[in-house]
């Protein structure tokens, strides 16, 4: 689906989270640098797949644009509103309007409340409605991710892992968003239950007009589920493109190395793959390498790479890559 006409549905502009690293003693001695100087779009509709190593700042970039965390720098833009600094009530609107389904379906549930307190607890928090009318709306949600009405008051230890994040995403649309994060959501699901729920998000996208932010490692996953997708290293986006684009004609040098890691089912074809082996480990984000964050693991670095920070640039319609080496 070609959206590049639709409205923009949020942005970030030079966007920032650092973290205080301290010592033994709580004296800061460095500061860890998760996200630095993002530039992003999502527009409304779309599901945009981010992808990249661990501990690269996919799930702190997503937390910050939905405002669990305060940003350090630049700003964001969500439906033509700037909430980069918006504090207390304020940010309840927004909250009600952004929502995250979390990794974690086994200690995102409170194991204290039973689904129907668990669902309701954010709609009695911004809309006001009656019991009867939440109770409702929670068999609705239910039904709509794939359980029955009477699950409501079981506890969460009595579902699977699949059955917990169902339930948390049915948590996630009781308070009618507009934008999901969805911060790896399949990650710790059996590989037999991560087609089901990334179908069902599909499905809930197109029925309710959802937009997502989908953090993932499953490359092939990504692939399958996104509009376009952002390549992420050190903290910076390094390439962005429409998802077949980005896999059919990777530029950015790390692209191509994580992509040539997708294994490959057919043993010919994996013979005849040639996979691109980085050199060394990814550096320290207290640390990171002057001018490009890359150079350091990349072969084709040039001197000009050690000391300037490329900027992203547009190479064909929709496709950007932050690279001196093209």
């Amino acid at each position: 689906m070609d959206n590049r006409n639709q409205e923009i549905l949020l942005e970030a502009r030079d966007l920032c989270k650092y973290f205080p690293a301290r010592d033994f003693f709580g004296r800061k001695k460095a500061e860890v640098k998760a996200v630095d100087g993002i530039n992003l779009t999502i527009r409304k509709g779309e599901t945009f797949g981010l992808v990249g190593e661990s501990g690269c700042g996919k799930s702190t970039l997503g937390r910050t644009v939905i405002r669990m965390y305060d940003p350090t720098g630049g700003t964001i833009r969500f439906k033509g509103q700037d909430i980069t600094r918006l504090k207390g009530r304020k940010l309840l609107p927004v909250h009600r309007q952004m929502q995250i389904i979390f990794q974690d379906p086994y200690s995102a549930l409170d194991p204290h409340h039973n689904v129907r307190e668990i669902i309701r607890e954010s709609m009695t928090t911004v809309s006001g409605m009656a019991v009867s009318e939440m109770d409702g709306r929670t068999e609705d949600l239910l039904k709509k991710v794939g359980m029955k009405p009477d699950d409501m008051y079981k506890y969460a230890y009595e579902f699977s892992g699949g059955q917990r994040q169902r339930i948390g995403i049915a948590r996630a649309l009781a308070v009618e968003p507009e934008f999901l994060l969805c911060d790896e959501p399949i990650s710790a699901l059996d590989v037999s239950i991560q087609a089901q729920v990334v179908n069902m998000l599909e499905d809930l996208q197109q029925e309710m007009g959802l937009t997502y932010l989908f953090v993932a490692h499953d490359l092939s996953m990504v692939r399958h589920i996104s509009t376009r997708i952002g390549v992420m290293y050190l903290g910076r986006l390094v390439e962005i493109a429409d998802s077949d684009e980005l896999y059919e004609n990777p530029l950015h040098p790390y692209t191509k190395a994580l992509l040539s890691a997708i294994p490959v089912a057919d043993p010919k074809l994996a013979a005849k793959s040639r996979r691109l082996m980085l050199q060394g480990e990814l550096p320290s984000p207290m640390h990171v390498p002057p001018g490009c964050h890359f150079h350091t693991r990349c072969m084709s670095a040039q001197e000009g790479c050690r000391k300037n920070i490329p900027e992203m640039s547009e190479v064909s319609p929709g496709h950007f890559v932050a690279c001196s080496c093209l």
